[in-house]
């Protein structure tokens, strides 16, 4: 049976095997509430960043780079959905695909560039969390027949203060983050074996297996 994977996905493996094997298998985590506020300032960044693109410049977060410019490919509409992304199909018909956010050219390579919105500043390992996506969406390019570079770049955005006028202000980091494409595909190889096997241990703290796990609730009645 062929499988359909992303780093979202790819991250339940990594929180916990056996939620990824239930994932697969008819039986989901229950779903949060999820913040509209990321998606929101997802989309207006891209319209910020694709308007210093149709002008062949670099926005005022990316000024310390050299040597650079934004990727005006239209297929960058593609990668850029949800809903189709960059994919790549294996032998046996696994299906890994991924949306980034923007691409970024040096000479003849692309540069993978992620935005990620806070509400804090960041921690010295806040940027570790985002490694696996990284590599994945550069294991997706070169699979796609693109050179990439050996790094990749997060640019953060978190809340500064509040001007007088009421509007918004956000710090910006922007981060450099080495790449590993063997990473990705060790953990596209890990994900398949997973799921072709047996239902595996839960991870020592999850608490959505210890959850599924209870047989019997005391009922109380209230008098």
């Amino acid at each position: 049976m062929a499988h359909k994977l992303s780093p979202s996905i790819l991250n339940l493996l990594k929180d916990c095997p056996r939620c990824f094997w239930l994932n697969f298998n008819g039986i989901k985590r229950p779903e949060g509430i999820f913040p509209s506020l990321p998606n929101g300032m997802d989309k207006v960044l891209k319209e910020h960043f694709d308007s210093f693109m149709s002008k062949s410049l670099l926005p005022p977060e990316l000024k310390e780079l050299k040597g650079v410019k934004l990727f005006s490919d239209e297929i960058l509409s593609v990668w850029r959905s949800n809903f189709k992304g960059i994919q790549w199909t294996d032998s046996e018909g696994n299906i890994l695909r991924g949306a980034v956010d923007n691409i970024l050219v040096k000479d003849d390579k692309l540069i993978v560039l992620d935005y990620k919105t806070r509400g804090f500043p960041l921690k010295e390992d806040t940027h570790d969390h985002y490694q696996d996506q990284l590599d994945i969406y550069n294991f997706l390019l070169r699979k796609n027949g693109y050179s990439t570079e050996e790094y990749a770049y997060l640019l953060f955005y978190h809340p500064d203060k509040v001007l007088s006028d009421g509007s918004v202000l956000f710090h910006t980091d922007l981060k450099k983050i080495p790449v590993d494409v063997a990473n990705a595909e060790k953990i596209f190889k890990k994900a398949l074996d997973v799921l072709e096997g047996e239902m595996p241990e839960s991870a020592r703290e999850c608490k959505w297996c210890e959850w599924r796990g209870v047989k019997v609730h005391k009922v109380v009645k209230i008098q």
